[in-house]
């Protein structure tokens, strides 16, 4: 049984998570910060059960979108040797229990939102089918990247809207922050299929631009990212704990590019997990420091 559990959370790479929950955290005490009163007072208090409802939205939501790549993707795998110890490819997990577990989840996901608020119980579809689409667009476009971004950016923007129940620029710019910054580091991670993917027809930057190019347009969306992290802490009006973190953040998302070359690819899974990984993880904390500092001291 423990085992099982095990190829499970290994099929969906659940360390992975460390990308786009810190970004949750932040859109849900973002909202408890925003939606306060004029006398200073918020409308909306710290809730456990709501708090655990948007963690377990993107655990599910997460479960679902990585299970369902990694099944559409199974026959591909088995023919790259980076992939084919992958827990379906290596039968660790048969493709219909696979398939299984995305259905569990999806449901679970809509589940848990029909329990949040009426407005993100009908978004629920929509996300699914952002987060679900991502694993067949590699083989149409190479713009692929992007949509892995725009899947992974509806989490500050989904706990916003657990706990408000409406649309506000803050998170959004937030979101743009998450869809730009995953999309370059994304970018670098698939430098490492580069001739795979040409003698299978995927689409990929690296596939379209080459290495040195694609890694140009990493760098490009990095740049863009810095813009909107600062400009979002300018226009949240936040203070010093924020910029350290803003700082901090981005000098790890450029740290990334002096590991890779175009003629040096043995440090992308360093780029890739571990400088991205401590980046989300140190920005949120100081930028929900500041946020919690701010409402109730």
């Amino acid at each position: 049984m423990i085992k099982k559990v095990k190829n499970y959370l290994s099929l969906v790479k659940f360390s992975h998570t460390i990308f786009a929950m810190p970004f949750a955290l932040i859109g849900y005490f973002l909202a408890l910060h925003q939606n306060r009163l004029p006398n200073g007072q918020v409308k909306a208090e710290f809730e456990w059960k709501l708090f655990l409802f948007v963690i377990l939205c993107m655990i599910f939501a997460r479960n679902a979108a990585m299970a369902f790549n990694r099944f559409i993707d199974r026959e591909i795998d088995i023919k790259n040797p980076r992939t084919a110890i992958r827990e379906i490819p290596a039968g660790l997990i048969k493709a219909k229990s696979a398939l299984l577990f995305v259905i569990v989840n999806s449901l679970l996901f809509i589940a848990t939102t029909y329990f949040i608020n009426t407005l993100t119980f009908k978004l629920s579809p929509v996300a699914l089918l952002i987060i679900l689409g991502y694993s067949v667009t590699k083989k149409f476009t190479a713009l692929c990247h992007l949509i892995l971004g725009l899947g992974l950016s509806l989490a500050p923007i989904g706990a916003y809207l657990a706990v408000t129940g409406e649309f506000a620029l803050l998170p959004i710019l937030y979101s743009f922050v998450v869809l730009l910054w995953v999309s370059g580091f994304d970018i670098i991670y698939a430098l490492q299929d580069l001739d795979f993917d040409k003698e299978e027809e995927l689409k990929s930057f690296p596939v379209f631009f080459g290495k040195k190019g694609a890694l140009n347009a990493s760098i490009l969306l990095h740049i863009l990212t810095a813009l909107v992290t600062l400009y979002a802490g300018y226009s949240g009006q936040f203070g010093l704990l924020y910029w350290i973190g803003s700082v901090i953040f981005i000098s790890l998302l450029f740290f990334q590019h002096t590991l890779v070359k175009p003629n040096d690819l043995s440090k992308v899974n360093i780029a890739f997990f571990t400088t991205n990984g401590i980046a989300s993880v140190i920005f949120a904390a100081f930028t929900i420091a500041e946020l919690v500092i701010d409402i109730w001291f």
